[in-house]
């Protein structure tokens, strides 16, 4: 009698394979966010000591929608 595939067990194994690689991705980004600078300044600030004034789309409330025009 040939030997069938236990496709429960490649199932889980895979599902297992997966997290693990899930759970790898997030301690590396943790690690990342933890050593980055934390004194970085809130604003960004020009040459001269002072943050750039607002740009168009900061006065507006954020970047323009496009939506579709009506025929």
């Amino acid at each position: 009698m040939p030997v069938t595939p236990n496709y429960a067990f490649e199932k889980r194994q895979r599902e297992l394979a997966k997290k693990k690689k899930l759970e790898e991705k997030k301690t590396r980004k943790r690690d990342a966010a933890s050593s980055a600078p934390e004194n970085t300044p809130a604003e960004p600030v020009g040459n001269d000591g002072v943050a750039p004034a607002a740009t168009p789309e900061d006065a507006k409330g954020g970047p323009r929608v496009h939506r579709k025009r009506s025929p």
